[in-house]
């Protein structure tokens, strides 16, 4: 396999990290702190990007199938790398497997966290994190729309005609599809910001937290996240935010080539939208009945906690795992659901639960009448039995990582119920997990270093959707 095209298209991206990290130099710098924390990461990174872009350039760069799933994989992992260079360098008492778990949760949007005292912690330390939550969640958009369809991965080949077949007709070129892309996503994280101030919030928390939120990241700038704040105006536009990074971002680009007079919510945001909200009311009168609250109080704890667990950004208002049992098998099932696929979400997304339940149906009424000719459908249309296996493959394979890495952590020494949690919420890319250890109100720097290294590789088999990192280990895809 010819890896100069890989290698790059990493030093291209390195050179780009390195000078992201020159914006909470520059930050630490204002605010008083050493900006060494930040310039050394970024000569090193720098260095490595720069050689690999002079050894490896070509005139023009193609790539086949198989490089394209190796580049996938060596651009998170160098970027979650690279990305732990500043927790090295300062003064965070964080060894390796720290600083990386780090890294590879905000790179992966998975929120889950190693650091305490964060109320306290550099203003450039807490801006990096949310970089890298930010930059981790536009790359997954960027992905779902290019390259995940192309490759067939997880049934999103339903969405080359829907997705990107579709972006062809509204902008003629793939470069322009980026760009819009991410100018809509700058355009939502600047609104955010400007709509977090006018609730109270600081300047800079307020920029921390629009970021980690639109990229259904999950990262704070409070050992008590956003339950630090207390004004409800917080929540109510972290919700916002939330539910805007949930949703699939074709659908933006749609109005804002073809205005609102032509909104059309398709099957997946509506089936999204339906299933958080009936998942928030039910919550809340569970609790309203249980916890001795009332019920503003009860739809206030619950809107936040339902949204930002299922969709995987993990801020938390409240600590859910003092609710009781039922509340911790709640919490723990709609860690799966995630979002829409094109969003910045992580779990199975919405439209694969869709899948599965028509094929679910058309096997049911198959058993009932063995003569009759049913179809499986998705928002008026046929699926294709090679889409509906694939959705099953997938649902099989995430299911399959989740029990693998339970066992795992399990071998080095976590309890059963830590195990579980854990793997759940790295798989899902979720953030906190169920309990008093690595609950909302824990985190994870009590858990062992062998751990650490396989929740970090269980967030990149969840973020990359499960097929794109196990086909690594195919024999086959490394003959030539």
């Amino acid at each position: 396999m010819d890896l100069k095209p890989i290698l790059f298209v990493c030093g291209a991206l390195l050179c780009a990290l390195s000078l992201a990290m020159l914006v909470p130099a520059a930050v630490d710098w204002y605010f008083g702190h050493t900006a060494r924390d930040f310039l050394v990461p970024a000569v090193v990174t720098a260095f490595f990007g720069i050689t690999f872009v002079l050894a490896c350039r070509q005139p023009r760069v193609n790539m086949n199938l198989r490089q394209i799933f190796l580049m996938t994989n060596c651009l998170w992992i160098s970027v979650a790398g690279f990305g732990s260079l500043p927790f090295l360098v300062a003064d965070l008492d964080m060894g390796l497997a720290d600083a990386f778990f780090e890294s590879m949760s905000g790179i992966t949007t998975t929120g889950s966290t190693v650091m305490v005292g964060l109320d306290v912690t550099s203003h450039g330390i807490l801006l990096w994190r949310a970089i890298l939550q930010w930059i981790g969640g536009i790359g997954i958009v960027l992905m779902a729309l290019s390259v995940l369809p192309m490759l067939n991965v997880g049934g999103m080949q339903m969405f080359k005609a829907e997705g990107f077949e579709q972006s062809e007709k509204l902008l003629p070129r793939a470069g322009e599809i980026a760009a819009s892309v991410a100018i809509i996503y700058v355009g939502l994280t600047t609104v955010g910001f400007v709509a977090l101030q006018l609730t109270g919030m600081g300047s800079f928390d307020a920029l921390v937290h629009a970021m980690t939120a639109i990229s259904t990241g999950g990262f704070s700038t409070s050992d008590e996240s956003l339950g630090h704040w207390a004004e409800p105006g917080v929540q109510v536009v972290a919700i916002s935010l939330m539910v805007l990074g949930s949703l699939p971002f074709m659908l933006y680009i749609s109005y804002w080539k073809n205005g609102l007079g032509g909104m059309r919510i398709d099957s997946q945001s509506r089936a999204f939208l339906v299933l958080l909200t009936s998942l928030v009311v039910f919550m809340s009168l569970w609790v309203w009945f249980n916890l001795d609250v009332s019920f503003p109080h009860a739809l206030s704890l619950s809107a936040f906690n339902v949204t930002s667990i299922m969709t995987g950004t993990g801020f938390a208002s409240a600590d859910y795992s003092a609710w009781g049992p039922f509340a911790n098998s709640f919490f723990l099932v709609i860690m799966f659901f995630g979002g829409c696929a094109g969003s910045t979400t992580c779990g199975m997304k919405v439209f694969r639960l869709q899948v599965l339940m028509a094929g679910a149906r058309m096997q049911l009424k198959q058993l009932l009448e063995p003569r009759g000719v049913f179809v499986a459908s998705y928002d008026g249309r046929r699926v294709n039995a090679s889409v509906l296996q694939s959705v099953t493959y997938f649902f099989f394979l995430f299911i399959l990582s989740f029990a693998v890495l339970t066992m795992l952590l399990g071998a080095t020494g976590l309890e059963f119920s830590v195990a579980v949690s854990s793997a759940a919420t790295a798989i899902c890319n979720v953030g906190p997990g169920i309990g008093d250890v690595v609950g909302p109100a824990g985190n994870f720097s009590t858990i062992n270093e062998p751990a650490k290294w396989l929740m970090a590789i269980g967030m990149m088999v969840g973020r990359l959707e499960v097929f794109s990192v196990l086909i690594l280990l195919l024999p086959r895809f490394w003959q030539p």
